[in-house]
């Protein structure tokens, strides 16, 4: 599997500055200084670390820490981390790694500021995924990808996902999905979303009648509902991904993006568990190594850890352990569903000095929509 960073060609310009040395009011000078400081003072450092261990060679990654939105102007950076797991294949995920990020910031006005980029990013990447499956129709039909894709600006975290990597996020000592798991057999709405369409969903039959194996979508026998790519096995399977947009308090926090080589292995918490104390480098060959000793090495098992590390020190490796998921948090990071209600309990628990929700959405009217206009 290849490890490198790809480097984004054709970056979105635009600028602000003023033509000719023309004078700038007093004004608009301390405006800018101030959103500068503000800016500077939401900006936790980021160290990151990958391991992997092949068996099929289809698992990619994209590792960009030091992206600029405006060119030479600092204050416009982010840092965007991709993890690409490849079925019958590799030409998705290698085609998805190389352009995917180029087609969200194409999807977003290059002169936005910072507030008003971050507010157009959750629906500029579910754009840009389904521009990438589109585009790679033109180039390749018989292969696929999942995508976990996180965008970090400041301590704004934006995650975008299809198939069944996940995103999880250890902050003060509590734990967050920021993924949703793309499988029929974890999603009830996503084998009703197919079946209302025409589509079949079914495990394997055997001789003698008997079902084996994960649920399946018929025709093309996919286990996962939502890819780029995968256009030989039907139009039931969408590239509309679920976003989660949050923002952490100034304590930071620890994210692991993996592929379901290590999902399959291991749970959250023990993910956090096994890996804590270490830099990021060193969790990320610690949770692979722990999953791979537990199931073999049946797999590509891929790990990607990132620190946003507050001025003294990182929490997210030294915290007391709380529960995870406990009270409001655990309600507000699941799957959300029709008989759920807010109550003013519920509210009084709110906290959003820890980690606050800023944007969900399983986009799940229009993946429908999607779907139809594809048949």
């Amino acid at each position: 599997m290849s490890t490198r960073s790809r480097s984004v060609q054709g970056s979105v310009g635009g600028g602000g500055s003023t033509a000719g040395g023309s004078a700038v009011p007093l004004a608009v000078l301390l405006r800018r200084e101030v959103v500068s400081e503000r800016t500077a003072a939401e900006r936790p450092e980021l160290q990151h670390g990958l391991f992997s261990q092949a068996k099929k060679g289809e698992d990619f990654v994209f590792l960009k820490p030091d992206c600029e939105r405006l060119p030479g102007f600092p204050p416009s950076s982010f840092s965007a981390f991709g993890l690409f797991d490849g079925h019958n294949g590799n030409g998705a995920a290698i085609y998805t790694k190389e352009n995917l990020l180029n087609n969200i910031l194409g999807a977003v006005p290059a002169d936005l500021n910072r507030e008003d980029w971050l507010a157009a990013l959750p629906r500029a990447m579910v754009a840009a995924f389904v521009k990438t499956d589109k585009d790679f129709q033109t180039v390749a039909r018989s292969s696929g990808t999942t995508v976990t894709f996180v965008i970090i600006d400041g301590l704004v975290v934006t995650v975008a996902s299809v198939g069944d990597s996940r995103c999880v996020l250890e902050a003060e000592g509590s734990i967050y999905q920021l993924s949703s798991d793309h499988r029929f057999d974890a999603s009830k709405e996503e084998v009703d979303r197919v079946t209302e369409a025409g589509g079949d969903v079914g495990r394997l039959n055997v001789v003698g009648g008997a079902e084996i194996g994960p649920l399946r979508c018929w025709p093309g026998g996919l286990c996962l509902s939502r890819t780029i790519g995968d256009q030989d096995v039907g139009e039931f399977i969408v590239p509309v991904p679920l976003v989660k947009q949050v923002k952490l308090s100034t304590a930071g926090g620890r994210l692991i993006i993996s592929s379901d080589g290590v999902w399959d292995a291991l749970t959250a918490e023990q993910a956090l568990n096994c890996s804590r104390g270490l830099p990021p480098e060193a969790a990320a060959e610690q949770i692979v190594k722990d999953a791979v000793h537990s199931k073999g090495l049946r797999d590509d098992t891929t790990c990607i850890v990132v620190d946003l590390v507050p001025e003294k020190g990182n929490p997210a490796m030294s915290a007391p352990k709380k529960q995870p998921g406990m009270g409001v948090f655990k309600n507000m990071f699941r799957k959300k569903t029709s008989s759920d209600s807010s109550s003013h309990a519920d509210r009084e628990y709110m906290d959003p000095d820890v980690v606050e929700e800023i944007f969900e959405d399983e986009c799940a009217l229009l993946s429908r929509r999607f779907l139809l206009k594809e048949k």
